[in-house]
C-alpha cells in the first residue's frame, strides 16, 4: 500500500537549504544572535591582533568553526586550539574541535572620486541631449546637472593662477 502523504526531499550534500527547512524567522534571528554572542565570547579570549580579524562561523556536532581572512591567521588560531575549547567549556558550550577554515574578507567596494569637476565638453553635451528631452522634468535634470560643470575660469582661480 503506498501513502498519499508528501514527503519532504532528502537532501543531499551541504549546499543551501531550502526555505521550507531553515524554520521560522524568529528561530533564525534567535540562532544568528546565539552565535554573534558566542562569537563575542570566544573572540575576547584571544590575543588583540587575532581577535579583530578572525570570526566565529558556527557550532555544528561540537565543532567550532571560525573564518580567518589568510593561511597564517588560520595557523595562529589553530594553535589556540585548548584556549579556545577551555573557553566555550567554560560558558557551558559543548565542544570538542575547532575548525578554522580561509575565507577571504569580501572586497572592499571602491566609490567612485566624487570630486572630479565635470568638463565643460560634458556639460556641452548634457545641454545638447536635454534639448532633445520631450520630458519637461528630465530635460530639468539634465540642465541643472550641466550647469554645475568646471568652466575654465573657476579652475584657474582655484589653482591660485589668474
Amino acid at each position: 500500500m503506498q501513502r498519499d502523504v508528501p514527503h519532504a526531499p532528502r537532501r543531499t550534500g551541504s549546499g543551501p537549504k531550502s526555505l521550507t527547512e531553515c524554520g521560522s524567522f524568529a528561530a533564525l534571528a534567535r540562532k544568528a544572535g546565539e552565535l554573534e554572542a558566542l562569537d563575542r565570547a570566544l573572540r575576547q579570549t584571544l590575543p588583540s591582533p587575532l581577535r579583530e580579524q578572525v570570526r566565529f562561523a558556527n557550532l555544528h556536532d561540537g565543532r567550532l568553526v571560525f573564518l580567518a581572512p589568510s593561511p597564517a591567521l588560520a595557523s595562529r588560531l589553530r594553535l589556540m586550539q585548548a584556549q579556545i575549547l577551555a573557553a566555550a567549556h567554560a560558558i557551558g558550550v559543548r565542544a570538542g574541535y575547532v575548525t578554522v577554515k580561509v575565507a577571504p574578507p569580501p572586497p572592499v567596494d571602491i566609490a567612485p572620486d566624487r570630486t572630479k569637476p565635470l568638463s565643460p565638453a560634458a556639460a556641452d553635451h548634457l545641454k545638447a541631449a536635454a534639448i532633445s528631452i520631450s520630458d519637461p522634468e528630465m530635460r530639468r535634470l539634465f540642465l541643472e546637472l550641466a550647469s554645475i560643470a568646471e568652466t575654465s575660469d573657476s579652475r584657474n582661480n582655484r589653482g591660485g593662477r589668474s
